[in-house]
């Protein structure tokens, strides 16, 4: 240490104050903090109305009528609102086939869904608070399933529905969705029970409950945040499909994703019923998404409190 070095004094308090612990910030290093995140906010403001640009010119043009769809662009309205119409959504409800398609969206998804959910609540404990030969095994066969595209499964499964007498119908599109549901739906409902505290399902076991006791009332309640969320992706991803609807489905099962691609065929003539037939279909999942909102601040408060 060199005989040189300034020597720092601690500065003394009035008697009776206690020292002020935090740290002393110099005003510029203070404004260019405040600074720094008004300019975040603004470019995370910026970020999210760019992203909703397309949402919004296609609300605009279903609310357009297809002569002035034809003519001018969906920003024209900013000048000219009295192009707005509601005809277009009055022609999309009014044809039978658009409310048959949805309709048979909802025979699909909920099914699907309800399906996929119960299944993997119950074969997901077994992985992972019961001890088994082969749990190692089943566990990496589930994770190499999630990898698997449907696209490669897509064919043979629609021959085999053919030889059970059940291809293009509701039933056979909903088993395919419930088969390639469950891998994920298991293995992620594994992971959060794996999180439940051991000395919980130790004292069930003590107490004298049995596994199916356990499950229901141990492991089971914290988990439906998880649940719920798992329902909301399993829903939506059924209820956007489009491959699996082409392949497997007939025209009177089709889904309203199968109906409304028949319609792209034609676009700049049939844009008054693709339009207001996408945001129809948007609004489903958009509504049972924010239905079940609350449940995924619940599951991340969950993991977080564990």
């Amino acid at each position: 240490m060199s005989l040189f070095a300034p020597i720092s004094v601690p500065r003394l308090q009035p008697a009776g104050t206690e020292p002020d612990p935090r740290p002393r910030v110099h005003p510029l290093v203070r404004a260019a903090r405040r600074a720094g995140r008004g300019a975040a906010r603004v470019v995370l403001v910026v970020v999210g109305l760019w992203w909703l640009v397309p949402t919004v010119g296609l609300a605009v043009t279903s609310l357009r009528s297809p002569a002035d769809n034809a003519d001018t662009g969906w920003w024209t309205v900013l000048t000219a609102p009295t192009q707005l119409t509601l005809r277009n959504y009055e022609g999309v409800l009014a044809d039978g086939r658009i409310g048959h398609a949805l309709w048979n969206s909802v025979l699909i998804s909920v099914p699907s869904t309800v399906l996929v959910v119960v299944i993997a609540a119950a074969a997901a404990y077994p992985l992972a608070w019961l001890d088994f030969p082969g749990r190692p095994v089943v566990t990496l066969v589930l994770a190499g399933l999630i990898a698997v595209p449907v696209q490669t499964a897509i064919i043979p499964d629609a021959r085999l529905f053919r030889l059970l007498g059940v291809s293009g119908t509701i039933p056979a599109v909903v088993a395919f969705h419930v088969a390639f549901g469950l891998p994920f739906a298991i293995f992620l409902l594994r992971g959060f029970y794996a999180g439940v505290p051991a000395d919980l399902i130790e004292a069930a076991r003590m107490d004298g409950g049995g596994e199916a006791a356990i499950f229901l009332r141990v492991v089971l309640p914290p988990a439906r945040p998880a649940l719920a969320s798992l329902a909301v992706f399993q829903f939506v991803w059924v209820w956007n499909d489009l491959v699996v609807a082409l392949v497997l489905a007939r025209s009177d099962s089709a889904p309203i994703t199968s109906v409304l691609q028949e319609q792209m065929r034609s676009f700049p003539s049939n844009i008054d019923v693709i339009a207001p037939g996408a945001l129809v279909s948007m609004a489903v999942p958009l509504a049972v998404f924010f239905l079940f909102q609350r449940y995924f601040l619940h599951s991340v408060l969950a993991g977080s409190v564990r």
